[in-house]
């Protein structure tokens, strides 16, 4: 099963070597991981995207709150939310496919943020089916580069 978990840490050195080193070395794979500065420049939010069972994810909680830097975790996954991805990917846009192209553009509500001759940089952002879903109809027209930031989420309402 696919978990979206939160860690507020301190925004100190070393803390996103430590916490990706404690979950490696115990074996816990990361599907994605994002990391950012909070609305308090002394706190970063790390989102962990992990597959596994119910056990798996209590675990894993578990050793992320014995962490000295950790402030505090939530799974977010078991929360009413908002999950968004970003990509940016380098598609080879000959003349005489660039018509396809800006429509796919357009149909996914992406956006052309780079031109040249024969290549357009192009950004999505989404849920990550989305993002996949584009990856997919780009890739025949010659994905040239990719890169995407990983999952973000936040819970909705006030808190």
């Amino acid at each position: 099963m696919r978990h979206v978990i939160s860690a507020l840490v301190q925004n100190v050195p070393g803390v996103l070597s430590h916490i990706s080193g404690m979950l490696a070395s115990r074996g816990y794979n990361i599907d994605s991981l994002a990391v950012g500065e909070t609305e308090d420049c002394k706190l970063s939010r790390m989102t962990f995207v992990v597959f596994g069972d119910e056990n798996t994810v209590l675990q894993i909680r578990k050793q992320l709150e014995k962490i000295v830097t950790v402030v505090r975790v939530d799974e977010i996954s078991r929360e009413d939310h908002v999950e968004r991805d970003l990509m940016l990917a380098k598609v080879s846009a000959l003349r005489e496919k660039r018509g396809e192209i800006l429509e796919l553009v357009n149909i996914f509500r992406a956006k052309i943020v780079d031109v040249n001759p024969d290549v357009l940089m192009i950004e999505l952002s989404g849920q990550e089916s989305k993002i996949e879903a584009f990856i997919d109809v780009l890739r025949p027209y010659g994905i040239i580069a990719l890169v995407r930031t990983g999952v973000i989420a936040m819970v909705r309402g006030g808190e």
